[in-house]
């Protein structure tokens, strides 16, 4: 669906929370392990300046993703974000308990993802709000999209995402 350049600016002017992913968007998808499990994996310092953009715009974020990972609640709380959804394997399905405890309607909701887990909550999104996916995401994931963003996973995707958002609200 191609929104008019009106409507996109019209569903920006809404948004009151961005959601992302974080495996292939927050990070490159790749993770480093050790003996004793899951050691790293790395974030892009300029998609929390996107964090804080938005914040400053009256946006709040949140991450979304199926990993029960302490990297992700680190990184999330070194952000400041005020929502974190770990461990979420049905996206589409967490999606009336997020917009209940963010006390947002999906008309306020932005969404940033890049593989398959994505489709269903993407798909609910995209009807009213507005949904982005880095440029390396999956073919089907791009397709579906109102914006493709020039930077790959890991490299800034969410902060793309993020001035993209704010250039359709002046």
């Amino acid at each position: 669906m191609t929104l008019s350049r009106a409507e996109t600016a019209r569903r920006a002017r809404r948004l009151k929370l961005v959601l992302t992913d974080s495996d292939g968007v927050l990070t490159d998808t790749g993770v480093y392990y050790s003996d004793s499990g899951e050691a790293f994996k790395r974030f892009s310092i300029r998609d929390g300046m996107g964090v804080e953009r938005l914040r400053a715009a009256g946006i709040e974020t949140a991450i979304i993703t199926g990993e029960m990972s302490e990297s992700v609640r680190r990184r999330a709380e070194k952000l400041n974000m005020p929502y974190l959804f770990l461990g979420i394997k049905d996206k589409r399905l967490h999606l009336p308990r997020i917009l209940e405890e963010t006390r947002c309607t999906l008309e306020e909701v932005g969404y940033i993802g890049d593989d398959v887990n994505d489709l269903g909550i993407m798909k609910e999104v995209r009807r009213s709000g507005l949904t982005a996916a880095p440029a390396d995401a999956m073919p089907e994931i791009r397709r579906l999209v109102h914006y493709r963003t020039g930077a790959r996973a890991g490299q800034g995707a969410f902060r793309d995402f993020a001035e993209w958002i704010l250039k359709q609200r002046r």
